[in-house]
């Protein structure tokens, strides 16, 4: 499973963005699709995870703020953003949890200023 995220950018504290993960590739065998988040001390922490049959987890961090999505036509994860914070500011990267294990993309910045 090949993963492209986009969306990321400069946002001030208390603004919205929205990520994109298009995959592509065997998306036959995966099953959840996740949003990590990574800092700057290369900490990398699940933000938001659904699964193909549509349970969502979502971290505490983020909890009423953060939207996760995937549209099954178009292969593409979502990750609605709203009221974020400057601690927000990550390099977000999308997974796939596949049959023969985890995919990556390279990763989105956001930068969230106060």
């Amino acid at each position: 499973v090949q993963l492209a995220e986009s969306g990321g950018g400069l946002v001030q504290s208390g603004g919205s963005l929205k990520l994109s993960c298009a995959a592509s590739g065997t998306t036959y065998e995966a099953n959840a699709y996740a949003w990590y988040r990574q800092d700057a001390g290369n900490q990398r922490d699940m933000v938001a995870r659904i699964h193909t049959g549509g349970k969502i987890t979502y971290s505490d961090s983020v909890k009423g703020r953060f939207t996760i999505s995937f549209d099954n036509a178009k292969n593409t994860v979502y990750l609605q953003m709203n009221s974020l914070e400057p601690e927000d500011s990550a390099v977000y990267l999308c997974n796939a949890e596949g049959w023969y294990g985890n995919y990556w993309g390279q990763g989105t910045q956001v930068t969230v200023s106060s």
